[in-house]
């Protein structure tokens, strides 16, 4: 194996079926994208400035992009080798110019881009060899389950299989003399202690929503693939049936599965970046932050964490409305009067902001939710903002109270005056593997799990003579 191949990561998203090489290039770097790029540079040599093109110079224009569309379109894949289905995203790169005189700055720093959701699959630049099993703890009916799941990995898979080891420590699989030596091949590692997120190539999880979360809250930075089984309460994020896990598994090892890249929010709660003063009324005429009251020490960070679902600011136990300021890449938004605010991913805006009233978005949206929680006002309705933004919260300078925060149910903690809250979009998902598709498996779960838009369906009418409709 060459060097090339040896970076490349363990996890990537291949399209279906091989694509040409010179599709490739094209795709990669388009001669129609470095004619854009170089455009703007020669109409500021004062060659064109003041005067539009010529209606040569704009045939000529549409011919060679013709071409070039006629070039990309070629070498896609035929209409037989796309799942019999339409792929509404093949086909050029988009353009950054729109008409002869505009263009966007090109930004190299670009994290996003739409992708067809049916080429998201799962590819291994080497076979798997750890693997992490997450159980769901206090419940003894997924003892069988996670035995024999073991028992396959090892056994069978000879595999290296990472375990909690307040799991394997559990009395009942101590004193079970059909899986001692099972146990005894088995890795434990301990939360907070071991770090293991530079070893394990899957994951694969037995229990509800919440076994998914804690596997999040263990790799801080690059997530491996997560296979879960829906074995508990809800199964929302849970799309495997443990019936054929077998079946399921080999395809996951051999390639075959699709993958969904579930946003996680980076969280940093920063103590005392701000000091409150009675002069402190509260931001600037503009609503950017008043730098004159920095703090000259301020800034430490306390706590920086990777949130799978959301970032909850509440009341706690006091009796007062909640007051916390809502600031979007240093300007302030709105200020929040009620029990609180809710800051969701995607994959969070189905939990808490659900309840809470909020929208529903697929995972694969780019996207932040900001819900309020109880507002003290008619007006507030939930809103959407772009993913890549920063958002801020802080007590309002006038709150009567303290207000407390809790990430995805945990760590919660008390913010005072003078603390602050920045999140911003994650740019480590945590890549979660589908049972069907994407997109099937997403409006299954919502009619399964949330029984969205079930109702007794209309009967049909008879006779249709007498109808209103129908008379003239």
């Amino acid at each position: 194996m060459n060097s090339m191949e040896e970076k490349r990561t363990p996890i990537e998203l291949e399209g279906e079926g091989t694509k040409p090489a010179k599709h490739k290039e094209l795709h990669g770097k388009s001669p129609r994208r470095r004619r854009e790029v170089k455009r703007p540079h020669q109409r500021s040599n004062g060659q064109e400035s003041g005067s539009h093109q010529s209606f040569e110079q704009h045939e000529a224009l549409e011919q060679r992009q013709s071409v070039t569309c006629d070039e990309m379109t070629e070498n896609l894949p035929k209409k037989s080798d796309r799942c019999r289905r339409a792929h509404f995203l093949h086909g050029p790169y988009p353009t950054t110019h729109f008409g002869p005189k505009a263009c966007i700055l090109p930004n190299p720093t670009s994290v996003m881009h739409i992708q067809d959701p049916a080429s998201q699959r799962l590819m291994w630049s080497k076979p798997p060899v750890n693997v992490l099993v997450i159980r769901k703890i206090r419940d003894e009916g997924l003892l069988e389950p996670f035995k024999e799941l073991c028992r396959f990995l090892v056994k069978e898979k000879q595999l290296m299989v990472y375990v909690e080891k307040k799991v394997v420590d559990d009395g009942r699989l101590v004193t079970d003399a059909t899986f001692c030596d099972i146990r005894k091949q088995l890795c434990t590692f301990r939360e907070g202690f071991d770090d293991i997120s530079n070893c394990i190539d899957l994951i694969i999880c037995l229990g509800g929503d919440g076994t998914l979360l804690y596997a999040s809250s263990l790799f801080q930075d690059s997530v491996p693939p997560v296979m879960a089984f829906h074995l508990g309460s809800l199964g929302f994020l849970t799309p495997f049936k443990f019936e054929s896990y077998k079946s399921e598994v080999e395809k996951v090892f051999e390639g075959n599965a699709a993958i969904v890249l579930r946003s996680r929010l980076k969280v940093k709660v920063v103590k005392g970046l701000f000091q409150r003063s009675k002069q402190l009324s509260g931001p600037e005429e503009n609503g950017t932050i008043p730098h004159q009251h920095l703090s000259p020490d301020a800034g430490k960070i306390t706590l920086q964490l990777q949130v799978l679902n959301e970032v909850v600011v509440d009341r706690g136990p006091s009796s007062y409305l909640s007051n916390v300021d809502l600031y979007l890449d240093g300007r302030l938004i709105t200020s929040v009067q009620g029990d609180g605010v809710i800051v969701s991913t995607p994959t969070g805006s189905t939990a808490y902001a659900a309840a809470a009233g909020a929208s529903m978005i697929h995972p694969n949206v780019p996207a932040i939710m900001v819900t309020p929680i109880c507002p003290h006002s008619l007006s507030f309705r939930p809103i959407v903002v772009p993913a890549g933004v920063e958002l801020m919260i802080m007590l309002s300078s006038d709150a009567r109270n303290t207000a407390w925060i809790s990430f995805d149910g945990r760590k919660r903690q008390e913010i005072q005056h003078g603390d602050s809250i920045k999140i911003t979009t994650s740019c480590y998902p945590v890549p979660s593997l589908c049972c069907h598709d994407l997109v099937y498996d997403w409006f299954d779960s919502l009619a399964q799990c949330l029984h969205w838009n079930i109702r007794k369906k209309q009967t049909q009418l008879t006779d249709t003579s007498n109808s209103s409709d129908t008379e003239n």
